[in-house]
């Protein structure tokens, strides 16, 4: 219990002090002092890796501000229980054997060689790839900064933009928006099923646990591929004639594949979302909601407990009695998990919707762009239909903060709520059969 208390003061306390940050004249392009509301909510947003704003991020934030926003990013990404490990290792303290084991939960890995070889791997790897998809953006914009700034918030799964219509300019240029979706497909995936491919013997594999592609990556990858896939061709047929309607045939392929990438909890877009056809915005409050990979910048229910739940589900209808994937057996505890991660989000977007309709209400914002922005803000996408953030009333937007805050949180706190303190009932009830459904 304190552990979470831990973890939810720790990010409590960097959206503050993003939040002081961000409001100096400094980091103001006006030079004078921002309001707290709109610098309490970007630096809500940031920490959280949303990229939902009240303000035009170029418009209002200096150079020196936009330099902050991506260090808000960056350790809202990395998340404060990575950082706060990587500096006691730093100092010198170790650790308790359980707190390693919360840690290599929390990021989906069963073996590495110690909490310090993990953390290095993943501080590493996620340089390594901004880098590397810097470079490639500078090789066609010519602009270190944008370069910069769109690499760290595409791998990152952030959608904040210093450009208007948020990355529409580069809707022309497949480079850009194909190199933009591989980084977000990088950081949605997860920093261990990296590790695991990178380690992975194609030939010859040894039957040790280095080089065996595990139950874990697989899942993620498969699953990955089949929503890609899903949304891609959803979107083209949808949107053929609608949001892609004068576009070329090439252009089209590029644009609904991006599309098709970007609510897996980035919260770029290439078209408006307001103009997309209802049955398309359902689309993607569905992959919002399922979202990335465990141990990745993306939040939603996550793609290994989606996978868990259609199992299970297909087992049920063949009368099975265990979970099995590719030739595992899942355990009761990751199934009953799995439902619990699905229903809490579940509660969490109903109660955010019943906020926002109170809250509101009277104010002339659709309903449904409601709905879609508290799928948004709960699974951490930063998607919205117009100028939805910026309309709510402050009340809106505090609960708004309150769901990104806890859509982020949501992940460490199961971590730290299971494994660690198991019960055991000496007393046994007797059995009674209940109808349902």
């Amino acid at each position: 219990m304190k552990g979470k208390f831990t973890v939810a003061l720790g990010f409590l306390a960097l959206i503050a002090v993003g939040a002081v940050l961000l409001a100096l004249p400094p980091c103001r392009v006006s030079g004078e002092w921002g309001d707290g509301m709109s610098s309490v909510f970007t630096a809500c947003s940031a920490v959280c890796v949303t990229g939902l704003t009240v303000v035009d991020i170029a418009g209002t934030f200096s150079t020196a501000g936009q330099i902050v926003l991506l260090a808000l990013v960056e350790v809202g990404c990395l998340g404060l229980m990575m950082c706060g490990t990587f500096l006691m290792i730093a100092i010198g303290r170790r650790l308790s054997l359980a707190s390693e084991f919360s840690l290599m939960n929390a990021y989906g890995v069963e073996q590495v060689k110690g909490v310090k070889s993990l953390i290095l791997w993943v501080i590493g790897s996620m340089l390594f790839f901004e880098l590397l998809g810097a470079a490639a953006l500078w090789w066609e914009l010519r602009d270190p900064y944008l370069a910069v700034f769109y690499s760290v918030m595409g791998f990152c799964n952030a959608g904040f933009s210093v450009l208007p219509g948020s990355i529409a300019a580069f809707a022309g240029n497949p480079w850009v928006v194909l190199t933009l979706a591989c980084e977000t497909i990088l950081g949605s995936i997860g920093f261990l099923v990296i590790f695991n491919l990178l380690t992975f013997k194609f030939i010859h594999r040894p039957s040790g646990g280095r080089g065996r592609m595990s139950l874990q990556s697989s899942v993620v990858l498969r699953f990955t591929g089949y929503l890609l896939l899903v949304g891609f061709l959803g979107f083209l047929a949808l949107e053929w004639n609608g949001a892609l309607q004068g576009m070329g045939g090439r252009q089209r392929l590029y644009v609904a594949f991006y599309q098709a990438v970007t609510p897996r909890t980035c919260g770029f877009c290439l078209v408006p979302t307001e103009s997309l056809k209802p049955l398309t915005r359902l689309m993607y409050e569905v992959l919002m909601f399922i979202g990335g990979a465990p141990g990745s910048a993306a939040a939603g229910i996550k793609v290994t407990t989606f996978a868990v739940l259609i199992y299970t589900l297909l087992a049920l209808c063949r009368g099975d009695r265990e979970t099995i994937i590719s030739r595992r057996m899942v355990p009761m505890d990751i199934v009953r998990e799995s439902i619990v991660i699905f229903m809490a989000l579940v509660v969490l977007v109903t109660l955010t919707m019943g906020v926002l309709l109170l809250t509101e209400d009277g104010r002339g914002i659709p309903t449904d762009a409601l709905f879609f922005e508290a799928c948004s803000a709960i699974t951490t996408t930063g998607l919205s239909m117009g100028d939805t953030t910026s309309s709510l009333s402050p009340a809106g937007r505090v609960a708004i903060m309150c769901a990104m805050f806890c859509g982020r949180l949501g992940a460490l706190s199961v971590v730290l709520m299971i494994g660690d303190r198991e019960t055991q009932r000496h007393v046994r009830y007797p059995a009674e059969e209940l109808v349902v459904g």
